[in-house]
């Protein structure tokens, strides 16, 4: 499950580690160290329980390091390494392997729903006759977020319960129509557990399995996985706080099945923004499907989005794209990669609830400032 929402500062203890590269890296010349310490700084007062950060520019190569707590019973700090969910930015890895599918000419972006599920999306508001593949992508279907249903007002009660994919596209066909914005635009996750269930219908995997084949092994993302059932996450781990009656809960072990294509990949900071370079350098899809993916259309609050993938111009004339994400566990998720794919910010947030305009903020200062 994945939701969007606005976050509070939480008010909580912190310490910043230096960030650094691996160990068989060279030290780049001339990198602004200092710049990227006053960026952690600045994390460390946002009022998340803890912060993974990721950065990567030309002069700087590859930096991890954390700032607050990975672990607040233990006291174990975030040193930059640690696994955890990365909810809607799993929507671009979703969207990447369409596109691939697409470039193969096995996809077609202006075909219907119905041509590869007949039938499954038939309803006196809704049907896949109408609703093409780019609309799910670009989530113009006009389809309901399927945690709109009734089911799902309590997430706690079935925080261990497996939910197939195809469960959630029912439970959205019996919600209304929800608003939509002047360009169609209204975000679902429905959405992309749809575009989850072409795939397998197209290739015979799951999009777990895909994700794997297509993107995860031929860029050697060691620590990324498709959890399936599985509730905890690979240590080290990022936990997830969700604050409750003024006191921070441990929520990380959750059964995210039900997330599927729209949010359930497992990470690290450093394996995200390897994917997101490449996939801003060309490296995993052909320059026709980029193009596809940039091409954006106007969402709520005055951004924009294309296929999987938002746009920000936070700075006015300074493009960047990414993808948030919030998860019922309470990880968050916040990444920016530069237009040319040079430079990139990554963000593994253990909580629910933090300043989440200064982390936009931060997140834009350190690209604009990274060489």
């Amino acid at each position: 499950m994945v939701r969007r929402k606005t976050c509070a500062v939480v008010a909580l203890a912190f310490t910043a580690s230096l960030l650094t590269t691996p160990a068989a890296s060279a030290e780049p010349r001339q990198c602004d160290t200092q710049r990227i310490q006053a960026a952690m700084k600045d994390l460390g007062s946002v009022g998340a329980s803890g912060i993974s950060v990721t950065v990567q520019s030309p002069l700087c190569g590859v930096r991890s390091g954390g700032t607050g707590f990975a672990d607040l019973r233990t006291g174990r700090k975030v040193v930059g390494d640690e696994h955890s969910r990365i909810a809607s930015n799993t929507k671009t890895w979703t969207a990447t392997v369409v596109l691939q599918l697409v470039g193969e000419g096995r996809i077609g972006l202006d075909d219907t729903v119905d041509q590869y599920l007949p039938g499954l999306i038939r309803t006196e508001h809704y049907d896949g006759r109408e609703i093409t593949v780019r609309r799910l992508l670009q989530h113009t279907s006009g389809l309901p977020d399927y945690l709109d249903a009734p089911f799902w007002n309590d997430l706690d009660a079935h925080r261990w319960d497996h939910i197939d994919p195809l469960r959630t596209v029912e439970q959205t066909l019996t919600l209304p129509p929800p608003d939509r914005t002047p360009s169609g635009f209204a975000y679902s996750n429905t959405n992309y557990n749809l575009a989850g269930l072409i795939v397998a219908e197209v290739t015979g995997h799951d999009i777990g399995t895909e994700i794997e084949q297509r993107i995860i092994g031929p860029l050697g993302l060691h620590d990324t996985y498709w959890p399936g059932d599985r509730t905890t996450l690979p240590q080290p781990d990022l936990r997830g706080y969700a604050q409750e009656h003024g006191k921070p809960v441990d929520k990380t072990e959750w059964n995210v099945s039900a997330a599927d294509a729209s949010g359930a990949l497992v990470t690290t900071g450093a394996d995200a923004t390897a994917f997101w370079t490449a996939l801003w350098t060309g490296k995993l899809l052909a320059p026709a499907e980029l193009a596809e993916m940039k091409h954006t259309v106007p969402e709520e609050e005055g951004g924009r989005y294309g296929l999987g993938v938002e746009r920000y111009e936070r700075t006015p004339g300074f493009v960047t794209w990414g993808h948030s994400g919030s998860m019922e566990t309470s990880h968050n998720f916040r990444n920016a990669v530069t237009d040319d794919g040079q430079r990139a910010v990554t963000l593994l947030i253990g909580s629910d609830q933090f300043d989440s305009a200064k982390v936009d903020a931060v997140i834009d200062d350190l690209l604009r400032s990274l060489r």
